[in-house]
């Protein structure tokens, strides 16, 4: 009995770890956002995170597409998103927390974007 309450226990203070490592935030850079305006090229409505395929234009005339992450399709859905809430060739503006790194990444939540006119999104269903 003692033996599988050791297993049982080891498993669980194994996996938790991997568990906490898998919601960190640690990666965006939560203390200085940024905004970015684009179009859309994909929305990816998917488990475990949705994601946003955004094409930025550079300074310099060139584009760089800005994978952006979101929340689970669940959390989604309670704040009234589906799949069909943004499609490619919308312009957008959105607020995010860029990757530490400096890659073209980033995290953002529902109430950070809009349409590039200040427009609201329209959720759709």
């Amino acid at each position: 009995m003692k033996l599988a309450a050791l297993v049982v226990s080891s498993a669980l203070a194994l996996t938790s770890g991997a568990a906490l490592a898998h919601h960190s935030f640690a990666m965006f850079d939560q203390d200085n956002p940024i905004e970015l305006e684009g179009t859309v090229q994909d929305f990816k409505f998917t488990s475990p995170h949705s994601f946003l395929l955004l094409r930025v234009k550079d300074q310099d005339g060139s584009f760089t597409v800005w994978n952006l992450e979101a929340g689970s399709p669940t959390a989604l859905t309670r704040e009234g998103w589906s799949a069909k809430t943004l499609k490619a060739g919308d312009e957008v503006r959105v607020t995010v927390e860029p990757l530490r790194s400096g890659a073209p990444g980033g995290a953002w939540n529902v109430n950070k974007i809009k349409y590039k006119d200040g427009r609201p999104i329209a959720v759709t269903h």
